[in-house]
C-alpha cells in the first residue's frame, strides 16, 4: 500500500512540474510592440523614439513615445515604466538614427542591440536627414490616414525600388570589425508631395558615417550586389529604359602587391520611352557611357573616403597575409585599380518602334 503511495505521489509531481514553466508569461495584450525605433544623441544622453501600432476596429492607430537616457536600454525602460504595458523590442522591423548622430558613429549603438539581443539582428537601419522630432510629427499623421507603415517604403513586395540600399544591423556590426568591408545605409526625409523621399545613401566606414551617394549611384551599388533589376534609368535626355535583368562578373589580380579588378556588367533592359530619331544603337552607346562614368564617380568618391562598401577587399583576402588585412583601407584600397565596363542588352523595344 504504502509503496502504490509512493508512485501515485511521484507521477503526481513529474506531472505537475512542467506546467510552472509558463509562470511569467504574458499575455499579448500586455505588450507593446514597436515597429520603427528613432535614435538621435544628444550631448551625453540618446533620445528614443518608439512608434508602436495600436489597431482598432477599422485601421490602425499609430502611437509616437519618447524618452531619453544615458544609454537606449535606458530610455526604453523608462518608456516602459510610464506605459500600461512592457516593450518588446523582437518585432522591430527600422531603425532610423539622426544624421548627425551616424557622423559621429554608431559603432556602440549596434554593439548594444547584438550584445542584449532584444533586436533582431535583421532589422533594418536607416539615416535621417533631418531631426527626428521633425520627421516623426511630419510622417506619423499621413501614415496613420492611410493605413501604412514606414517599413513598407523597403518592403520588396511593397515600395522597395533598387534606388534603396538595404542594410541590417548585423551587416552593419561585422563592417565595424571587418578589414576589407563596409555598408552603405538609405537616407531619407519626409516628403513634400510623398510620406516619405529617399534622398541617396550614407558611405559608412567603421561605423562612422564618412559621405553620401545620390539614389542613381545607389542604384548602381545595387546592381554590383546583384539586386539592380527593374530599375528606371533616364539616359542623356533621349531615352527612359527599364532595366529587366543583370549580372556582374569580376576577374581579380594581386601584381606587385597592388589590386587590379575587372568588371563586366550585363545589363538587360526595354526601352519604355525615345525621343525621336534616337536608335537602338544611340541609346545603347549613350547608356553604357552614362552608367560608365557614374560607377567610376561612385567608386572615386569612396576610393577617397578609404570606404570600401563595395567590399572589394572580400576578393583579395586570399592574396594578403592574415597580420596586414588590417592596412587593406589605408595600403592597399587606395592603390586599387578598377576598370568597369558596362554591357548593355536592348531586349526589344516595348510600344516605341525606332529606326534601327
Amino acid at each position: 500500500m504504502m509503496v502504490k503511495f509512493v508512485r501515485t505521489s511521484l507521477l503526481i509531481i513529474c506531472i505537475t512540474l512542467p506546467l510552472s514553466g509558463c509562470w511569467d508569461i504574458k499575455d499579448i495584450n500586455h505588450r507593446l510592440l514597436p515597429v520603427t525605433m528613432g535614435i538621435a544623441k544628444q550631448g551625453e544622453e540618446y533620445e528614443v523614439i518608439l512608434q508602436i501600432p495600436q489597431p482598432t476596429q477599422n485601421t490602425t492607430k499609430i502611437k509616437i513615445v519618447k524618452e531619453t537616457g544615458k544609454t537606449i536600454t535606458q530610455a526604453i525602460d523608462r518608456i516602459s515604466m510610464n506605459m500600461e504595458s512592457s516593450v518588446e523590442l523582437l518585432h522591430l522591423r527600422i531603425i532610423i538614427i539622426d544624421k548627425e548622430t551616424a557622423e559621429l558613429g554608431i559603432a556602440d549603438i549596434l554593439s548594444g542591440f547584438i550584445r542584449a539581443r532584444e533586436v533582431s539582428s535583421k532589422t533594418l537601419l536607416v539615416i535621417c536627414d533631418e531631426e527626428l522630432d521633425s520627421f516623426f510629427a511630419n510622417v506619423n499623421g499621413a501614415m496613420e490616414s492611410e493605413n501604412i507603415a514606414i517599413f513598407d517604403f523597403f518592403e520588396k513586395d511593397k515600395g522597395w525600388t533598387p534606388h534603396i540600399v538595404l542594410t541590417r544591423v548585423w551587416e552593419a556590426f561585422r563592417s565595424i570589425h571587418s578589414y576589407t568591408i563596409d555598408v552603405a545605409i538609405p537616407i531619407v526625409a519626409s516628403g513634400e508631395s510623398t510620406i516619405i523621399s529617399h534622398v541617396g545613401s550614407a558611405v559608412m566606414k567603421k561605423g562612422r558615417m564618412v559621405d553620401r551617394v545620390t539614389s542613381d549611384e545607389s542604384l548602381l551599388f545595387n546592381t554590383f550586389h546583384g539586386e539592380g533589376a527593374e530599375g528606371k534609368i533616364e539616359v542623356m535626355d533621349k531615352a527612359s529604359v527599364l532595366i529587366v535583368d543583370s549580372a556582374v562578373k569580376n576577374k581579380h589580380q594581386f601584381v606587385d602587391n597592388r589590386p587590379y579588378l575587372q568588371c563586366q556588367i550585363n545589363i538587360d533592359v526595354v526601352i519604355l520611352e525615345a525621343q525621336k530619331g534616337a536608335t537602338n544603337e544611340v541609346i545603347k552607346n549613350d547608356l553604357e557611357k552614362a552608367l560608365s562614368n557614374r560607377f567610376k564617380e561612385l567608386f572615386a568618391k569612396i576610393q577617397a573616403n578609404k570606404a570600401d562598401i563595395l567590399g572589394l577587399g572580400q576578393y583579395y583576402r586570399s592574396n594578403i597575409p592574415r597580420t596586414k588585412l588590417k592596412e587593406w583601407r589605408t595600403a592597399y584600397y587606395p592603390a586599387l585599380t578598377l576598370d568597369v565596363q558596362f554591357h548593355v542588352d536592348i531586349r526589344n523595344e516595348g510600344y516605341i518602334k525606332n529606326p534601327s
